[in-house]
């Protein structure tokens, strides 16, 4: 396919509950649609970076300014395009991975409309149904949290993840566990902790977690190692993923026992399959990360999700989640379950109202 132009869309859409950002917290989201043009069709994708550099170097409008100075013209320029082919065109530029995502689902989505195929049946999708969790953020108070928890229980979702940092762990998770029983429960930390914190981690084996994610910094391999073989506890690494080589350095060292899979920080959804198919072949169980995306990224990571290798249960919630309206017709939990969608492309349709609705600006990118 060639590229006839490309429009870069932000949106500000309400959020059902604040975002904690780094900052304090935000009661909207600042959104970054890009949408490809080709002579056979369309297709859409989404920029995952949040407001600000604090979860990722990262941030929604450096993602623009590189998109529309510096990526969208090397796509334009390419005579003959394929999904395949969007990161080797991108290579030169260094970094900006979810900017890099954002095009190539695009590219993906227009790509296989013109065949009649879906996304899941592209990366090989083996389930039409992903069971959904859901993550908990920190809250101000223990009753606020297990009010919090409850609800989401009460919602169907079948497994819920805590934030956790030092002086919000033990007694936290302990309240959950006494309230609810044998939910399915695991704690992210996001890399607050340091390796000396050994001794308050391993007081998190008694409650029987799934996994606990990233408690360290990204680049702390060896620490993760030495800590996954003093804890009961499975370590699961999330931010330390960035593509199937950090992937596979994370495997052998022992850092891992389970991987969360992020499309978006690999650069695409072609290098999230190829990590899946690295841990898959390793013996070591993935699972599909999720941030605050509309229906166009939500579709994607259910395709994504509904890979053989993907047998824990996500951050894949219901799209009343996070939003009220969301821009594609929404997606609903189901007994615990929530549907791969199976249309062309990403298999959803944007709602166009909603999104014009929604719209702060446009900017169309084309052939000099």
């Amino acid at each position: 396919m060639r590229l006839s132009g490309v429009e870069l869309r932000r949106l500000r859409l309400p959020l059902v509950a604040p975002f904690r950002t780094g900052l304090g917290q935000t009661s909207v989201r600042d959104a970054l649609l890009v949408k490809i043009s080709t002579p056979d069709g369309e297709g859409w994708g989404e920029c995952t970076a949040m407001a600000e550099p604090t979860y990722t170097s990262e941030y929604v409008e450096g993602a623009h300014h590189v998109l529309r100075h510096h990526l969208v013209p090397r796509l334009l320029a390419q005579p003959h395009l394929t999904a395949e082919g969007v990161g080797p065109a991108l290579a030169a530029v260094k970094g900006h991975p979810m900017a890099k995502c954002a095009l190539e689902m695009a590219v993906l989505d227009a790509e296989l409309r013109a065949t009649a195929t879906s996304l899941a049946h592209h990366l090989g999708a083996v389930r039409d149904t992903v069971e959904a969790g859901v993550a908990v953020g920190l809250t101000a108070s223990l009753p606020e949290l297990l009010q919090t928890v409850g609800c989401f229980l009460e919602a169907g979702y079948r497994r819920v993840k805590l934030k956790v940092q030092p002086g919000w762990d033990v007694e936290p998770v302990r309240a959950v566990r006494e309230r609810f029983g044998d939910v399915a429960l695991h704690v992210d930390a996001n890399g607050a902790y340091r390796p000396g914190d050994t001794e308050q981690l391993r007081r998190l084996d008694a409650f029987s977690l799934m996994m606990i994610e990233q408690p360290f910094a990204a680049d702390e391999l060896t620490a993760h190692a030495d800590l996954a073989r003093q804890i009961r506890t499975p370590v699961c690494l999330d931010e330390s993923i960035t593509s199937a080589a950090s992937a596979g350095l994370a495997v052998a060292s022992g850092a891992a026992a389970i991987v969360n899979v992020k499309a978006p920080r690999m650069g695409g959804y072609l290098e999230a399959r190829r990590v899946h198919d690295l841990c898959r072949r390793a013996g070591v169980a993935v699972w599909c990360g999720g941030m605050l995306e509309t229906g166009v990224g939500r579709a994607a990571n259910l395709a994504l999700a509904a890979l053989p290798g993907f047998t824990l249960p996500g951050d894949l919630s219901a799209s009343d989640r996070y939003y009220r309206t969301d821009i594609t017709p929404p997606f609903v939990l189901h007994d615990g379950q929530l549907r791969v969608p199976d249309g062309p492309g990403l298999g959803v349709e944007v709602i166009d109202e909603v999104v014009e609705a929604c719209t702060t600006s446009v900017e169309h990118v084309g052939r000099d």
